[in-house]
């Protein structure tokens, strides 16, 4: 048994690297040795649950032997006494590029790309590419290793980063070796996004896309599987079924993301692990519901710099309560018992990782889940916790050597051992000089602070809260020299004490005389955190309870029971009195009535109506008012995310808008402010056939599900004109099909003929014998014929966006022909032309009130069109297409009392009963009506008058909008902003970084508005 100083160990070993492969040759000697290690006196960390004091722990050969007090030491071994020190496992990182190759894309084309340039045997997609392995690309980067070890990292998983389907993980040691000898599971995961990434192909182009590209592949692979050697050879398909015994990783954009992909994960038994974003906090009840892991960032944002008032403006209150809550994040996950791991993955200076933590933990996050986040759960969620993550005998020799608690501000990391070799982070025998001291010199004792990075301490001396004295100060093992000037120079030279505690010597001042001083520690010790009377520490951080739904302005927290409780009444009953009643019944427009609603349904309508005593009730004077059935906007495209358009193949039949609402659009709120309860959230116009809509109703502060018409049927977009023939896409848009008015034909006829035939296919399929079965090749679920199938037996309806006269007949004559009905054309500007045919064919009409002008397709339009649909017996209905004109449909109606002489009741059916019909909602919405939905608007003045203003607006019985609420929140947020203002420049006064106010601006989709997902963030604000 050999003892030695550990620098003196450190110092021989520098040059150590890993042993060497046994498959590898060694040119000259090798190293033979089996010297075994002890460390000796430790607080030793076995795992978060289990500390051992005085321990010791023995090495040999990269491998932990044994733990313990009881340790038998054996002849030979080299021995190091740690006491003081701590011992933890070293920390792991399951998300990073480490090694990983740059990825770049190809440079821009002005030609669209429709077919993969990926070759070989491999998927269709090029954002499909479950094939890659990190391993085959690995590369070791020791300046990244050395980053990596210096925060007392270990052990990482690098993956290939880019794409849709990005291939697998595998897990590496921070060594110095040749990549064989780091790596340590070469498939350690299989991982996906949403972003595709390099892909210079058009599909997809939006995030609907992805989701729809992911769900056909899960469907290809399914079948792949089940038919291999009798179908076509994919390298793609047959690495994605082998990769699906791995753990699966996917990495999320925002808290919406995760549900998205969750959704995906549930349809096909998948459960993932969520690279999260760091807003997880923001609908953390619905993040819990996933039941999945998460690998978190610690990337919480810098404050803003909001000196100028004018920069404040450009920062939304939804930026800044996330500076101020983003913390809170790992705690949030903790408290609702989700299981999760840390990475340095975001993080543009990963100096900041242990500041960061730190941070969470001030906010909640207990010590022992941190230490299991960054050790034991990242080795469970990549299937390594037989290897690392731990400290017991059989393990790798993974560990680092602390000054004390690893948490703690002023702990140092001494050493990171990997794989048995150490790695020295800062000198064993470093004294830590921070702390506060009492500097005696020239009949004088002076305060002074020494603070920063123990291995570039700052100094000040401190004259009070406000002023503080700079000092330079030099060390050099235990001499010392330090100058400052106070009220003259003094320039200090001595030493100090083996524990730093005491420093003293002889000095020079101003005037050349010289002094003796003494300088003694008083403190290493943070300041005491501010205590109430009673002397508990005060409450100085968010919590959920501060969390607002939705996270954006006019959101509330669900604590605050008083003006919650009003606004959302969800479970009890809204009794309106004494109103003047727009039924859209037979019954027309009732005066002096009473309107109750009971757990979101109209349940009488009468006079001097009241609620039982047991039942809670909110009881609103009507008095002077109106009260309406709530707007429905047919046509809209507020509250989407990542793209309108999936314009990048002829047909997007498979894309779902229900896939991407956006449920914290700050336009639900505005719409509600103009009685909107309902829309149909539609795909855009970029192609024949888009994509397939979502009917929401707009209960603000609801996840993207709770919005959700459940009961609603189908619908989809189909397009004619201009934009679908790519008219004014540019020169170079001239390879996707169609190119022409005829070519729009040809695609419904193409898609609605293979549509008969792949239904056909999977009948004959379905009545196939077991025997039968066995020996023939089963149809491959297409899930864009499976659409345009359901159109064909009524089970989806199309809303078609028109303008011409003779494409509207031509649409018409292909559903004629091919057995389907034409629901609704939308825009419809023409309509007037052929009202009686599509009376006929069963159609509806959703049109403008009144645009023209815009392009040449709408030259012939004129305001009087709604008025002669309707006038034909054609449910004619107005929509907005624009976020704007949703708060104020009433006055579009109202133009059908200008432009047609349109009774008034009739009109205010242009945006309520009759977009219900359309939409086939008019059972449960579009009218006051007992039995039917809740969904009412109490307005002013007369609906459809400029001068009515919307009191309330209530869906299934529940107060989403309230005007007197609505001045109330105003001052709130301004309240809120203010408060938030003076924090951060607190921060920045205080010495904190920050960041340019940048302005943000929320993109407000259109039907022809065509962007690819990624290229730029999605923003959502006030």
């Amino acid at each position: 048994m050999r003892t030695c100083f550990l620098a003196l160990f450190i110092f021989i070993s520098g040059s150590v690297s890993l042993c060497q492969s046994p498959t590898h040759p060694v040119n000259g000697t090798a190293n033979q040795n089996h010297t075994a290690y002890a460390f000796t006196n430790a607080l030793i960390w076995v795992d978060p649950m289990n500390v051992i004091t005085g321990g010791t722990l023995l090495i040999r050969d990269g491998k932990i032997v044994e733990v313990g007090t009881k340790v038998t030491i054996p002849s030979g071994t080299v021995v190091y006494d740690l006491k003081g020190k701590s011992i933890y496992p070293s920390l792991i990182d399951p998300f990073t590029t480490y090694g990983m190759p740059e990825v770049k894309r190809e440079p821009w084309s002005p030609n669209p790309q429709m077919d993969t340039k990926t070759k070989g045997a491999h998927n269709w997609n090029q954002a499909i590419k479950p094939e890659l392995n990190a391993a085959d690309f690995f590369v070791a980067d020791q300046k990244f290793a050395d980053e990596m070890r210096r925060l007392g990292f270990g052990t990482v998983q690098t993956i290939p980063r880019d794409g849709i389907a990005r291939g697998t993980g595998a897990c590496v040691i921070l060594g110095t070796g040749k990549e064989n000898e780091l790596i340590i599971s070469g498939r350690s995961s299989q991982n996906f996004s949403f972003e595709k990434g390099s892909s210079s192909q058009e599909y997809p182009g939006s995030l609907m896309g992805s989701i729809a590209l992911l769900r056909q592949t899960y469907l290809d692979a399914l079948w792949y599987k089940e038919n291999k050697g009798t179908v076509e050879f994919n390298l793609s398909l047959d690495a994605w079924n082998s990769n699906m015994t791995l753990p699966q990783i996917f990495e999320t954009r925002d808290k919406l993301s995760v549900l998205r992909a969750d959704k995906v994960g549930d349809e096909f038994k998948v459960q993932f692990i969520f690279k999260g974003s760091g807003n997880e906090y923001q609908r953390i009840d619905e993040v819990k519901a996933t039941n999945g892991k998460f690998i978190l960032p610690l990337n919480f944002p810098l404050p803003y710099d909001v000196e100028d008032p004018y920069d404040a403006l450009l920062v939304s209150l939804e930026d800044m309560k996330h500076w101020e809550m983003a913390p809170l994040n790992p705690s949030a996950c903790e408290q609702r018992f989700i299981t999760f791991a840390f990475t340095t993955a975001d993080l543009k200076d990963k100096k900041e990782f242990w500041k960061n933590l730190r941070k969470a933990i001030a906010y909640g996050l207990s010590e022992r889940t941190a230490l299991k986040a960054l050790t034991v759960n990242a080795a469970e969620m990549l299937g390594i916790s037989d290897l690392v993550g731990t400290l017991r005998p059989g393990m790798l020799a993974n560990f680092i050597i602390t000054s004390g608690n690893l948490f703690d501000e002023k702990n140092i990391i001494y050493e990171n051992w990997v794989k048995g070799v150490p790695y020295t982070i800062q000198d064993p025998h470093f004294t830590d000089l921070r702390g506060n001291y009492e500097l005696s010199v020239n009949n004088k004792v002076l305060k002074l602070k020494i603070s920063g990075e123990p291995d570039k301490p700052k100094g000040s001396i401190i004259q009070s809260d406000s002023v503080k004295i700079p000092v330079t100060f030099l060390v050099n093992d235990q001499l010392l020299t330090i100058t400052f000037d106070h009220n003259g120079w003094y320039r200090l030279g001595g030493s100090m004490n083996a524990d730093g505690t005491v420093w003293q010597g002889k000095g020079q001042l101003f005037d050349g005389s010289w002094v003796e001083w003494v300088c003694k520690r008083t403190s290493g010790e943070e300041e005491k955190k501010p205590q109430d009377k009673k002397g508990q520490e005060l409450k100085i951080y968010p919590t959920l309870d501060d969390v607002i739904y939705p996270f954006n302005a006019y959101g509330v927290t669900k604590k605050d029971s008083s003006a919650y409780q009003k606004w959302r009444n969800r479970w009890g009953a809204i009794l309106i009195k004494n109103v003047t009643v727009w039924t859209n019944e037979p019954d027309g427009i009732l005066k002096n009535k009473d309107v109750l609603i009971v757990e979101g349904k109209i349940v009488r309508i009468g006079e001097n109506l009241g609620v039982p005593a047991t039942v809670k009730a909110i009881v609103i004077d009507g008095t002077g008012k109106h009260l309406s059935p709530g707007i429905i906007d047919e046509h809209s495209h507020i509250g989407i995310s990542g793209g309108v358009n999936e314009g990048t193949q002829s047909s997007s039949a498979e894309v779902k808008i229900g896939d991407v609402i956006n449920c914290e659009d700050i336009n639900i709120y505005r719409q509600l402010s103009g009685g909107v309860v309902a829309c149909q959230l539609l795909h855009g116009s970029a192609n024949p056939v888009g994509g397939q809509s979502g009917l929401i109703k707009l209960k603000w502060g609801t996840s993207p599900e709770e919005m959700k018409i459940k009961w609603a049927d189908g619908f989809i977009k189909f397009a004619l004109g201009e934009n679908v023939k790519q008219s004014n896409w540019g020169d170079n848009s001239t390879i996707r099909f169609p190119q022409s008015r005829m070519g729009v034909e040809q695609v419904y006829f193409d898609l609605f003929i293979r549509a008969k035939e792949y239904e056909k296919r999977m009948a004959e399929w379905n009545k196939m014998d077991a025997k039968t079965k066995s020996k023939s090749t089963p149809p491959r679920r297409d899930l864009e014929l499976e659409t345009i199938a359901e159109i064909m037996n009524k089970r989806r309806f199309i809303s078609c966006h028109s303008y011409v006269q003779s494409e509207i007949n031509m649409l018409m004559k292909v559903g004629d022909s091919m057995g389907f009905t034409v629901n609704t054309f939308t825009h419809i500007l023409e309509g007037y032309k052929l009202a009686d045919k599509m009376k006929l064919h069963g159609a509806g009409a959703s049109s403008f009130s009144d645009w023209w002008a815009y392009k040449m397709e709408v030259k012939d339009a004129i305001p009087y069109n709604g008025a002669i649909l309707w006038r034909n017996g054609v449910v004619t209905a107005f929509n907005s297409d624009d976020a704007e004109m949703g708060r104020r449909l009433n006055q579009e109606a109202g133009k059908a009392v200008k432009y047609g002489n349109v009774p008034k009741e009739d009109a205010l059916k242009f945006v309520t009963l009759n977009p219900a019909i359309l939409l086939h909602l008019d059972k449960k919405m579009g009218s006051i009506k007992p039995g039917k939905d809740g969904d009412v608007v109490l307005w002013t003045a007369e609906p459809l008058s400029i001068y009515a203003k919307v009191d309330k607006t209530i869906i299934e019985g529940t107060i989403y909008y309230d005007a007197e609420m609505d001045k109330l929140l105003r001052e709130e947020i301004q309240k809120e902003r203010a408060r938030l203002i003076r924090k951060m420049l607190d921060e920045k006064n205080g010495g904190e970084k920050t960041q340019k106010p940048v302005k943000k601006e929320q993109k407000l989709y259109h039907c022809d508005d065509v962007e690819e997902y990624g290229a730029e963030e999605e923003t959502v604000g006030q």
